[in-house]
């Protein structure tokens, strides 16, 4: 029999713990992972936030979260394991002297320290400076940013130097969660072990592709965020150019990350860059509008909570 893989324990600490992310997906899985059995018996969950609750506050918060997004009914046992797991800490992410409340929690002999950063990218820089100081970070210690990593070419630029000056770069762990999806993953799968697909796989055979990517949800209460983002921020330039990249590449000599890595960059780098000379021709955007949904009836856009009636943003492009 094979036997099971071990892996290190872990603190992992969730910057935005009481955000829509953390709330949405980071619970969710990480509930997942208990479930399956792949979570270490030691690794521990700390939720950071700017409210002041307790720690059974935000066990009952993650509770919430779980009956509202979890596919499946509960399991008692494995909450009651997952739950053990949870504890809070308030910390005000703009004050660095506040990350010194790690020192006190975070265990770094036994544990690896692992930071996620589930919060608006305008947050990077504080909490990379914070962790700095407060002199928590070892050379195990990792850290975890989801997209929007900026806003723009400049502030992303900027948002990974000074990541780098605080962990190197095979700490830095950058994910785009869309590539967890199962469809998603049997893209290489489909392309790469299929002798069928892998040498008919080429301009000669095939005439055009489209790729769709249709919601079946508008914003969800996101108004603030996307109105800022948009869809050409909040989808494209990370979700779908990974998948035009699976679909593009090149076999890469092997399926280690570096090798992949390596093949989508030479697609990246062949596109026919958008301009502002070309980009009426180029793209369409727009807004969706009120309708139904199975039968339900749904707001447009700018009739949503919150929303601003002059934006422009485009939910459709």
């Amino acid at each position: 029999m094979k036997a099971k893989n071990t892996f290190n324990p872990c603190d992992l600490v969730i910057y935005g713990a009481l955000g829509d992310l953390s709330k949405r997906k980071l619970i969710i899985s990480l509930y997942r992972l208990e479930n399956a059995n792949f979570l270490e018996p030691d690794t521990r969950i700390i939720g950071v936030d700017l409210h002041d609750i307790k720690s059974s506050g935000f066990v009952e918060i993650a509770q919430k979260s779980l009956q509202d997004f979890l596919s499946d009914k509960i399991d008692p046992a494995v909450w009651e394991r997952f739950s053990a797991r949870l504890s809070y800490l308030k910390i005000d992410l703009t004050k660095p002297e506040q990350y010194k409340q790690l020192n006190a929690v975070i265990d770094q002999k036994s544990r690896i320290m692992v930071n996620y950063f589930a919060v608006s990218p305008f947050l990077f820089k504080n909490i990379c400076q914070g962790l700095d100081q407060s002199g928590v970070l070892t050379e195990t210690s990792r850290m975890v940013m989801e997209k929007p990593i900026g806003h723009d070419l400049k502030s992303s630029k900027e948002i990974n130097d000074v990541v780098a000056s605080v962990f190197n770069e095979k700490q830095v762990y950058r994910i785009d969660h869309y590539l967890g999806k199962e469809t998603v993953l049997n893209l290489l799968a489909l392309r790469f072990a299929n002798s069928i697909f892998t040498t008919n796989w080429n301009h000669n055979t095939i005439d055009h592709i489209q790729i769709t990517v249709a919601e079946e949800v508008g914003i969800e209460g996101r108004w603030d965020y996307f109105d800022k983002t948009g869809q050409l921020r909040d989808m494209v330039q990370n979700h779908l150019l990974q998948i035009l990249t699976f679909i593009a590449m090149e076999p890469p000599v092997n399926l280690e990350a570096e090798s992949i890595h390596n093949e989508k960059i030479k697609v990246l780098k062949a596109l026919r860059p958008i301009t502002h000379h070309n980009v009426e021709e180029k793209t369409v955007r727009g807004q969706y509008t009120a309708g139904y949904i199975k039968g339900c009836a749904v707001p447009g856009y700018l009739e949503e909570k919150g929303a601003n009636t002059e934006s422009t943003t485009e939910s459709f492009v």
